[in-house]
């Protein structure tokens, strides 16, 4: 650990490892805030990202072990105005199907609606705005990653169970497990204590980014990403799987256990995985991710949201595993230090060690791996006049997404959300394209801009700058149509 910290100059880390059902490691290392001088240790909390999936799932496996739903009950059952894009799979989409990215929503379709945080964006939006966020493959006929479901599945348990989905998960998961450090909807950050905070790296530093408030709020994502957690609670939740007890048992009992654990829908396997891991299956089920690794069975999930990094990794043969949560830039420190500590559960002889998987990751892609070209310089990009913009000013509706404004703001033009506050920015040009430079740190992920059309019938459509940037910056999916002028 002390190695990956070194390695990739990290604010702040916790990890926890078990072993045969005993934890033997439990430490954290650096600062809630860089420079603050208050370390991170086992009560500190965490945002624990994507890993709320499979909290999630748990919640919905309580509610049909108590018999208020089932997993094949059509989603329309328990939400009336729940719809998507195709009336067909509006009525057919069950429970299960919200929980294994296999709706034919494209990767990170419609994540807009709830990043950056916070916006104004509610669930009720959300669910308004599915049906209009088209397919990009057939209903069950593959795996893309999505969240919007997540929150649909909150929604269902909130339905069936009777209470909010904070109320549940407070009601269903931490108080009988006893996870009295987790969180869920709005909180003090005095009375939780210690709170890691994000960060992301400015030259050589480590630079907190997207601080709390001191009452963080309820947010829409809650169900998909949205709890926090610290270690000693994290460990608790692992070993709750690795060697359930009669309490844990009683909680939630064998079957609905192994529904959890079904392999639901295949999911590819990368050559990174292969060469490090010789993995030959991986699958999605209700919240974790399954797979081989070395021949051993291993059950997991990771979690991302900007400058917080987490994984849960179990493998249940062994009754092992370990949790580590990072509040830095700490995408490859998660997967060297993540692999790391597999090894030594699954093939400890085969390990490269920190230096040698981190040496691994740094290696500039070859021309004969299809090595991506250059990205535009963001910083060349030259200022658009209002008056070189005219025909395009206006009042753009996407509908999901809602309005933004083209509009002229001093001696240029802003890009300006009304339901995302955050994601405003100045219109430039580079290359001969438009370009939309975010003004606030938050929204990381630049924009190409194209407009078309004229009179009534004008378009804007948006893509990313870098074509690999984070699919939750979907911009692709947004189709604007001019509506009125700026004043």
């Amino acid at each position: 650990m002390r190695a990956t910290i070194e390695r990739y100059q990290l604010p702040g880390i916790a990890v926890g490892v078990i072993d045969d059902g005993r934890i033997i490691y439990a430490r954290g290392h650096g600062e809630t805030v860089a420079g603050s001088g208050d370390p991170v240790t086992t009560r500190t909390l965490f945002k624990i990202a994507s890993n709320s999936k499979a909290m999630t799932a748990a919640v919905l496996a309580r509610l049909v072990q108590q018999g208020r739903l089932r997993w094949d009950d059509p989603v329309v059952k328990h939400l009336p105005d729940f719809a998507m894009h195709d009336p067909w799979v509006t009525a057919h989409i069950t429970v299960g199907d919200l929980l294994v990215h296999n709706s034919g929503l494209p990767e990170g379709g419609g994540d807009l609606m709830l990043w950056p945080e916070p916006n104004l964006f509610s669930r009720d939006d959300i669910l308004r705005g599915l049906r209009h966020i088209r397919p990009a493959y057939g209903f069950r006929s593959g795996y893309a990653y999505d969240n919007l479901l997540y929150v649909v599945a909150g929604q269902v348990a909130a339905a069936a169970g009777g209470a909010s989905y904070e109320e549940l998960v407070r009601r269903e998961l931490f108080a009988p497990l006893g996870l009295d450090g987790c969180r869920v909807g709005e909180f003090s950050v005095a009375a939780a204590g210690s709170v890691a905070q994000p960060h992301m790296r400015d030259g050589d530093r480590n630079v907190a980014m997207r601080r709390d408030a001191a009452t963080v709020p309820e947010i829409a994502s809650a169900a998909a990403g949205g709890i926090r957690c610290n270690l000693d609670d994290m460990l608790a939740w692992a070993r709750n799987w690795l060697q359930p007890g009669e309490a844990q048992k009683a909680w939630l009992g064998d079957v609905q256990r192994a529904e959890l654990w079904k392999p639901r829908t295949p999911m590819p396997i990368s050559a990174q995985r292969r060469r490090w891991d010789n993995t030959h299956f991986h699958a999605y089920a209700y919240g974790f991710r399954l797979a081989d690794a070395d021949g051993a069975w291993t059950v997991s999930h990771t979690g991302t949201l900007g400058g917080m990094y987490s994984m849960m990794m179990l493998v249940p043969d062994r009754r092992s595993g370990f949790v580590l949560m990072i509040n830095g830039d700490g995408d490859r420190a998660r997967g060297v230090l993540g692999q790391v500590l597999l090894k030594l559960f699954t093939a400890p002889e085969r390990s490269l060690g920190v230096a040698g998987y981190a040496d691994e990751l740094a290696k500039p892609a070859t021309a004969a791996a299809g090595a991506t070209p250059a990205l535009p310089d963001i910083g060349a990009r030259k200022p658009v006049a209002a008056s070189a913009l005219r025909d395009w000013l206006g009042i753009w509706r996407d509908p999901w997404f809602g309005d933004v404004r083209v509009c002229a703001v001093g001696d240029g033009v802003e890009w300006r959300s009304l339901k995302s506050p955050k994601m405003h920015g100045k219109i430039g040009t580079l290359d001969g394209r438009h370009v939309l430079r975010w003004d606030d740190i938050a929204v990381d992920e630049h924009a190409w801009l194209d407009f078309s059309g004229s009179g009534d019938a004008r378009q804007l459509r948006m893509a990313k700058l870098n074509p690999d940037g984070d699919f939750s910056s979907d911009y692709e999916h947004l189709a604007f149509a001019w509506v009125g002028r700026c004043d």
